[in-house]
């Protein structure tokens, strides 16, 4: 009898412990509605899959918080680098049809593609452009490339002025050119931009009606939700951008909505409603690791790696595949789980947030059975304190520019016409208590430009929330000043010298 009692114990202690682990059915309401106020976070959607369902479709805030819009289900985001997935398979796509291979060189399709090194002109192919190992350090050019007036094809021609950071193949280094430089193979070999191929391969066969690559089509738009940042603590409206230049790498639009489709999709090996949208081997070439990224984080987790348009991973013995993608104003994140077909989207319209990010931890843990730890608030700690670190140096870099006694005719003196080699122009003009920058291919922003000392200036953009407040050296005597924006954009410094 005693055996007996033991075992019904045993067995409603079990029962308890499943019926406590139901975070998205019980608490996932509580927790969002709770999380987007601590992160000032002004909306977010969401969409859950499993087995093929989708569970849970909804929307939290507002898409307009001065209109008080709510967020809903075809609320329109950008989901920025989300977008680089359609682009790795539909490469891997025109292979199984039969009008590339991956492993082919890029320069045979581009013949105007061309690197500062010429073995690398001779030897970068589909993959390891879609890879992020053509030696390219994470956001390198970026600041030409992001929301600039240069095309597609002129970007790619502009790589010719970059020397990589890393050694090819070396070391992984995120790269968004090696997608515009996929992305424009497309044309070559088919008789479509890429913009097209992935409407008529996946937004049409997919009911995707509210998914599109185009930015004057995202800002017409009824549903398209604003995009926010945090200014001085506060929160702020800000324009997107438009980075339709950048496409296979980053300028989709889209809602959770159409987006479950596409996550559905995925985890049903290329089905979706009974009809094969893409081929099951296509799905997989996409999950092939090919390049590694870092080592695993631990708990749970000992690799981490990239496929094609896919960050890979396991965690809690279960390959993850996954992507997340940020832009002025947005933040977003894919994640599959294939072998418990489970799947989920989160959009964001705030680029100051790790909400997205915490929720992957928290959706994770609770598929796998894991004790309930609040990673929104551990992150939000970490981002407190460095946001508050940052805040304070640009407050005393403020301090310091208001203390200094600027020469006579010190802005005259850096009046002129700079040129970098991989920029091009900037302009800086005396305005006698500051100077301003106009940069040639980016007429939406400027800059102001303070000296700090003799040889230190600051620089305050603009979009300030975007590129930010940075210090910056010029050096008199070689007639040359460096230009640094946001690390969000690019972690290089630019040199300019003086024509």
């Amino acid at each position: 009898m005693q055996k007996i009692l033991k075992t019904l114990l045993i067995i409603v202690t079990i029962q308890n412990a499943f019926a406590q682990t139901n975070f998205i059915k019980d608490s996932l309401d509580i927790y969002i509605n709770r999380e987007i106020k601590r992160w000032n976070l002004p909306g977010l959607a969401i969409a859950i899959i499993k087995d093929g369902k989708v569970i849970v479709m909804k929307g939290y805030g507002y898409s307009d918080v001065i209109k008080k819009t709510p967020v809903t289900e075809n609320t329109e985001f950008q989901i920025a680098s989300n977008s680089k997935a359609f682009t790795g398979t539909s490469l891997a796509l025109l292979q199984h049809y039969g009008k590339l291979n991956l492993d082919d060189k890029v320069k045979k399709y581009l013949p105007y593609f061309k690197m500062k090194d010429n073995y690398l002109t001779e030897n970068i192919t589909i993959r390891d452009a879609l890879s992020h190992r053509i030696g390219y350090e994470t956001f390198q050019t970026d600041f030409i490339n992001w929301a600039s007036t240069k095309n597609r094809k002129q970007l790619i021609e502009n790589m010719v002025n970059a020397s990589p950071k890393f050694g090819f193949r070396e070391k992984y280094g995120y790269c968004n050119m090696g997608f515009v430089t996929a992305g424009e193979i497309i044309p070559a070999v088919t008789d479509t931009t890429w913009d097209d191929y992935v409407k008529y391969h996946y937004f049409n066969p997919l009911g995707m009606v509210n998914t599109h690559t185009n930015y004057q089509t995202f800002m017409s738009s009824e549903n398209a939700s604003k995009a926010y940042t945090l200014l001085k603590g506060a929160l702020y409206e800000i324009k997107p951008s438009n980075i339709d230049n950048i496409g296979p790498a980053g300028s989709i639009t889209s809602t959770v909505n159409d987006l479950s489709k596409w996550v559905i999709m995925q985890l049903n090996d290329g089905n979706f409603n009974g009809k094969q949208i893409v081929p099951k081997s296509v799905i997989e070439e996409t999950r092939k690791s090919n390049m590694i990224t870092g080592d695993g984080r631990g708990k749970g987790n000992h690799f981490r790696t990239y496929g094609l348009g896919w960050f890979l991973k396991d965690k809690f013995g279960k390959k993850v595949i996954l992507h997340e993608g940020g832009a002025f104003g947005f933040l977003s994140k894919t994640v599959l789980v294939p072998e418990d077909n489970f799947g989920f989207v989160i959009l964001t319209n705030s680029d100051m947030n790790s909400l997205y990010e915490a929720l992957e931890g928290q959706l994770i843990y609770d598929l796998a059975k894991q004790p309930y730890t609040n990673f929104s608030e551990l992150y939000y700690n970490g981002f407190k304190e460095g946001y508050d670190q940052e805040q304070n140096a640009i407050k005393k870099l403020k301090q310091e520019v208001a203390s200094f006694k600027v020469p006579e005719n010190a802005y005259k003196k850096i009046e002129g016409t700079y040129n970098n080699t991989v920029y091009g122009k900037i302009t800086i003009t005396n305005k006698n208590s500051f100077a301003e920058v106009k940069f040639e291919f980016h007429p939406q922003y400027s800059a102001k430009l303070y000296f700090k000392n003799d040889s230190t200036l600051m620089i305050a953009y603009n979009d300030e929330s975007g590129l930010g407040v940075k210090e910056v050296a010029y050096f008199e005597k070689d007639k040359t000043i460096e230009i640094k924006v946001s690390e969000f954009v690019d972690m290089d410094t630019y040199l300019f010298k003086k024509l």
